[in-house]
């Protein structure tokens, strides 16, 4: 059966929204290598920063697939990857096909070239989502053409420049999202909402962010510690939009270790940050429309509680709907 191009490359998108929010300073990338007949080989993603690009881990998956040499597990770095890839591959991802949503990178930075990679295991055809427009990693398109790979680009573009769109905004100026969960009737308090899962997850982008952004009136009813305990990482510096400016500083986000907080009654402290989440009510969303760049909704499957998070005035463009677990989690762009 002849399957189009397209459901490869949405494969890899589809994976790669799992990790957005996560892969800060890099961006959110998908890949899936596929057989000589068709066949899925792996749908893979970057996972966080300083780890293995989304080409490598697909290769690295692949490489198990066909040879089951599960020694290719024991190796994390990008690096080793690299190494026992280019000595072991003896010419089983020749008749291959990569797509990719973003063009392969050219440099060795952190880790090396996934572009020579590509060349050098005699992969012949790579379909590309999105350019790269960073100028340090770009070219990569170059290098595959120039080693005898048939490059074809701006496969399903438009999803993977919106996939791409966060790296881009935080390379240029910042990006700011919004983020929120809600049952099924609306409602947003009355105690924890989503499930452990999505708390967790969001824990993972509070790891990454540079600020997160919140009401007074959350701060005060609520008492958050706003940390990201559930994956042991680091707290975000913490802007508390207010016009009032006394707190009880016993609430526990004033005591976390490390981190800045403002008690500010504008946004003017966002231009010195880069990755921004903004975390609150319908209030908070009418406040920050003008320059928030997606939101995220994690949708759970109850009802309660009496709060109701109202955006009726508006219409989103979902840009990735999946289900973790128990929750929806929506990525959306106010049309």
């Amino acid at each position: 059966m002849l399957i189009d191009n397209s459901f490869y490359m949405n494969l890899a998108i589809n994976e790669a929204w799992k990790y957005q929010g996560l892969t800060y300073p890099n961006p959110a990338v998908g890949a899936c290598l596929v057989g000589k007949n068709g066949e899925v080989l792996a749908v893979e993603a970057h996972h966080r920063s300083g780890e293995a690009h989304a080409e490598v881990n697909a290769l690295k998956s692949a490489y198990y697939k066909l040879t089951k040499n599960e020694y290719i597990f024991k190796l994390t770095s990008s690096l080793d990857i690299h190494k026992y890839l280019l000595s072991n591959h003896n010419n089983i991802f020749i008749n291959s096909k990569l797509f990719t949503t973003l063009e392969p990178c050219s440099h060795y930075g952190k880790t090396p070239s996934c572009a020579s990679l590509i060349s050098e295991l005699g992969i012949k055809e790579v379909y590309v989502g999105s350019y790269d427009t960073n100028e340090v990693a770009q070219k990569g398109n170059a290098i595959l053409a120039d080693n005898s790979c048939v490059v074809y680009t701006e496969l399903l573009q438009k999803e993977c420049d919106d996939l791409l769109l966060p790296f881009k905004r935080s390379l240029e100026d910042n990006f700011v999202y919004f983020k929120w969960a809600q049952r099924l009737n609306a409602t947003t308090d009355d105690g924890n909402v989503s499930s452990i899962e999505s708390r967790i997850d969001v824990h993972a982008k509070r790891n990454v962010c540079d600020l997160l952004v919140i009401g007074g009136n959350t701060v005060r009813m609520d008492r958050p510690t706003l940390d990201a305990r559930l994956v042991d990482g680091k707290a975000p510096d913490i802007l508390i939009y207010s016009r009032e400016k006394e707190f009880d500083k016993s609430i526990a986000l004033f005591n976390v270790k490390g981190r800045k907080v403002f008690i500010e009654n504008d946004f003017k402290r966002l231009v010195s940050y880069k990755n921004i989440m903004i975390e609150g009510t319908s209030s908070m969303y009418e406040l920050t429309r003008d320059f928030v760049d997606y939101y995220l909704c994690y949708l759970a499957p109850g009802f309660g509680g009496s709060n109701k998070f109202d955006v009726s005035e508006d219409n989103f463009d979902i840009l990735n709907i999946r289900q973790d677990k128990q929750d929806i989690i929506m990525w959306m762009k106010r049309i």
